[in-house]
């Protein structure tokens, strides 16, 4: 039996939660970013702590913090390239309740009550149909749920989202304790309600899915962070893992 999935410690929400590039085109989607992908930026990058420091730090496994880091790198790289808002919202975190200057030399002497013993899993969930990734988040049927520890999986199952589409998806991968998603096409609702569930998204993705969990724990995926479409009104060619989907 896999050992429950903890909450996300953060130290403290972000001073600034919207970007938005001068004379930025009203009608250019908005990228979100959860908080606690925001957290690995702050702490890697802007406080030079390591990526297991960093997994110490957050309570969590070091799979999920390269995960959200990735992930969190991919969208800040989509909003200067092509200037759209950057928005940090939403996740499944606590805010830590020690001082802010909380730094990870004291958790390893054991000063944080935040800190505990025992190995972090990860949960990720592919959506899935006869072992590929099924391409329309909004209509999948199934999800393979994987359980990562120590960077390998350990334990996989395919669950029945019940004839259950669209909005409710979300709330289903968060009951499992989701912390990241691998989909082909998913639309802009959907990945407001995944950032504000804190589930790291890799969309665009196509193929086995199998082989794109192992990429992903290899740190070689290839996916679109910022995967996003109107189904309708494209041609019969058209194919929704490429760029993304409605719902």
């Amino acid at each position: 039996m896999a050992r429950p999935v903890k909450k996300k410690k953060i130290c403290s929400l972000p001073a600034f939660a919207e970007f938005i590039p001068k004379n930025c085109n009203k009608n250019m989607s908005v990228i979100y970013m959860p908080v606690e992908e925001y957290e690995t930026i702050r702490l890697m990058d802007y406080n030079g702590l390591t990526q297991q420091e960093c997994a110490e730090q957050m309570n969590v496994a070091r799979t999920t913090v390269q995960a959200l880091y990735v992930a969190a790198r991919k969208r800040m790289a989509v909003c200067l390239v092509e200037g759209k808002p950057l928005k940090i919202v939403g996740g499944d975190y606590e805010v830590c309740g020690e001082n802010h200057l909380c730094s990870i030399t004291r958790r390893r002497k054991n000063h944080c009550p935040y800190e505990q013993k025992g190995s972090r899993i990860m949960k990720l969930a592919v959506t899935y149909d006869n072992g590929e990734i099924f391409q329309h988040f909004g209509k999948t049927s199934e999800f393979k749920v994987y359980d990562i520890e120590d960077n390998k999986v350990v334990k996989a199952e395919v669950i029945s989202t019940n004839g259950q589409g669209h909005g409710a998806l979300a709330g289903i991968l968060q009951s499992q304790n989701i912390d990241t998603l691998i989909c082909g096409g998913i639309g802009g609702g959907a990945q407001n309600a995944l950032a504000a569930a804190g589930i790291a998204l890799y969309g665009g993705v196509s193929g086995s899915a199998d082989a794109a969990v192992e990429a992903l724990l290899a740190g070689n995926l290839a996916y679109n962070p910022a995967v996003h479409c109107n189904h309708h009104g494209h041609g019969e060619g058209h194919t929704c893992g490429d760029h993304g989907c409605h719902q």
